[in-house]
């Protein structure tokens, strides 16, 4: 297993050109909506939304954001952050925030670990990772952005009995996620029966790489982890 990555956990970030709204959205929307880890992290992470927030919740690599907005749309009361260093998720959740007004979702454009590096300790209350990239070649597994380093960023952040909620349709993933977290002293599995991994938690509204993976025959994992 991995100990330590100093490279990035990600691949390109560009893809297709953006349109001419996109481009806009990217200039002039995006910085008044996105987390600004130059300045100091407020005393909470609710300071950073435009309205009251109970709770906040983070999640790590939100693609083309179906569930993050999803799940900003059915829980006004709770805070969601969401990162995305690829241009054409970001370019496509900004669009969403402009359209709808949603106040109560941040956005960051970068690297994940920057972020969890300035976050408060146990400022979070809950973080998703939803089918991150596999790297599936063996000589490339090293950039899997599960490894223990990561987790301790992660427990760092989350409060005390707070959920770590991961899914893929990889199995050597979802091995390799078990592995480390099992031997992480801070993280522990809540699976009582098969049922607690193989169906989606309440509310799942699916995501485009869940619908990819259900159309070449592979099936969904989802594993949920106590910050103990």
């Amino acid at each position: 297993m991995v100990d330590h990555y100093t490279g990035s956990f990600f691949g390109r970030r560009v893809g297709k050109p953006l349109k001419s709204r996109q481009i806009n959205l990217m200039n002039d929307f995006l910085p008044t909506v996105s987390v600004d880890i130059t300045k100091p992290a407020p005393a909470t992470l609710a300071e950073l939304f435009g309205k009251p927030v109970s709770s906040i919740c983070l999640e790590i690599g939100f693609g083309g954001s179906e569930h993050l907005m999803h799940r900003a749309r059915t829980n006004p009361d709770i805070g969601f952050i969401g990162v995305e260093p690829f241009q054409s998720g970001m370019a496509k959740a900004v669009g969403t925030l402009d359209e709808e007004g949603l106040e109560n979702v941040r956005l960051f454009q970068d690297d994940a670990i920057k972020l969890l590096d300035w976050m408060p300790e146990g400022s979070v209350d809950m973080v998703y990772q939803l089918y991150p990239d596999p790297w599936p070649k063996k000589k490339h597994w090293k950039r899997r952005f599960i490894n223990p380093v990561n987790l301790d960023r992660i427990a760092r952040v989350l409060k005390p009995g707070a959920q770590f909620r991961w899914a893929s349709d990889i199995d050597t993933y979802v091995d390799w996620t078990l592995g480390h977290c099992r031997d992480h002293a801070n993280f522990e599995w809540t699976a009582e029966c098969a049922s607690d991994w193989r169906t989606p938690w309440e509310g799942w509204p699916g995501t485009r790489y869940e619908a990819k993976a259900h159309r070449e025959g592979r099936i969904g994992r989802y594993l949920t982890f106590l910050r103990v």
